[in-house]
């Protein structure tokens, strides 16, 4: 296709990598974001091997591993605290960490100055209220009353996108899992090499990333799906840890600041359907919102970014481009959200347990594989 004038919807994770992807490619990208302080919360990321292989494509490894810490294995630990496996993870860049943790609003940061420096236009504050895909273009209506018209659209915001909305009202919508997420920064012990998972009915990992920071992530069985009041949440964390090992507990005496406690329920998401329509494209958790028990969300809306921006250079039209887009992606992306999907069922009963030593093994050979 020829030099696109191309408006991506959302400056999280994977709209800021579409913006990179796309500007690289001599597009013309404006990013809107309705979130007028484009604010991330302060807990880490999980970012795997793939994802390291997918930062050296963007152009942007140097800066990301600058300002995240890498490790080379996933140690698995049993409800007692007993570690029962170390499973080496083999780095996808020669000479580089197979994967790191690293502070979100870090990440962004990287991605957000990456893409300005490319010439990629941020607008913060700001939303599509409508979207008229013509023969012409794509003109999109702003809250505040002003039209643009671009070559094509991309919906990158989230898993209750209004792209989605507009394009695909009767796709699938988001599900309540009966789990939520807790997610708390802590200090690094010295002698922590690698990601740590402990197996139960509350899911826990420990991940390294800075040099002297961690973060802990815990998942909880909620079926009633509450929402906790900000005023004592830190104590709600830390009873949810009651009953785990003893170094979680230990661990847990920590979580003093209600302020630095991140909670959020967690839904599941895929289309098994269109990805597209028209001249307006959805990617990440816009298309395929992953429960985080593989770390791999964030993961696979690099990707798609990187992959839609092959495509795009590839055809004709973006109706092509953006059906070789969703061919390429789909096995993956749906592999991802249901295996991780399966691990929390496990975790609260609602399948079987889960091996996550053998799921952990499995993935990294999947998402080895070239995108």
């Amino acid at each position: 296709m020829k030099q696109c004038d191309i408006l991506v919807v959302g400056g999280g994770i994977g709209g800021l990598s579409a913006a990179i992807s796309l500007t690289r490619a001599g597009h013309s990208v404006t990013v809107i974001e309705k979130d007028p302080s484009w604010s991330v919360y302060g807990v880490g990321i999980i970012q795997q091997s793939n994802v390291v292989r997918a930062m050296d494509q963007l152009g942007v490894l140097d800066a990301f591993l600058d300002a995240a810490s890498g490790f080379d294995a996933v140690e698995i630990f049993i409800p007692d605290g007993t570690k029962v496996a170390r499973v080496p993870t083999p780095a996808l860049v020669e000479g580089k960490p197979a994967n790191v943790g690293i502070g979100r609003q870090a990440l962004q940061k990287v991605l957000g100055d990456t893409a300005q420096e490319l010439g990629a236009t941020i607008r913060l504050g700001v939303t599509a209220q409508a979207i008229a895909d013509t023969p012409e273009g794509v003109t999109v209506t702003f809250a505040d009353g002003s039209e643009a018209r671009y070559d094509f659209v991309v919906g990158c915001d989230g898993v209750y996108s209004q792209t989605r909305q507009m394009i695909l009202p009767e796709a699938e919508k988001p599900v309540f899992t009966g789990q939520s997420v807790w997610r708390y920064n802590l200090p690094r012990p010295a002698d922590m090499d690698a990601l740590q998972v402990y197996n139960g009915r509350t899911g826990i990992g420990l991940v390294p990333m800075s040099a002297d920071l961690m973060y802990m992530f815990v998942t909880t069985h909620e079926p009633d799906n509450p929402r906790y009041p900000r005023e004592g949440l830190a104590a709600a964390m830390r009873a949810k840890l009651e009953g785990t090992a003893p170094q979680i507990r230990a661990l847990a005496e920590q979580i003093t600041d209600d302020e630095g406690v991140v909670y959020r329920p967690l839904e599941g998401h895929f289309l098994y359907g269109p990805w597209s329509k028209g001249k307006v494209v959805l990617l990440g958790d816009a298309v395929h919102a992953t429960t985080p028990h593989l770390g791999q969300g964030a993961g696979m809306a690099i990707e798609d970014a990187l992959v839609l921006a092959e495509e795009v250079g590839r055809a004709d039209t973006p109706e092509e481009a953006f059906e070789a887009y969703r061919t390429r992606r789909f096995e993956r992306c749906r592999y991802i959200v249901e295996s991780s999907l399966a691990i929390c069922n496990g975790q609260i009963g609602k399948g079987p347990p889960v091996d996550n030593q053998k799921a952990t093994a499995e993935m990294f050979a999947v998402v080895a594989e070239p995108i």
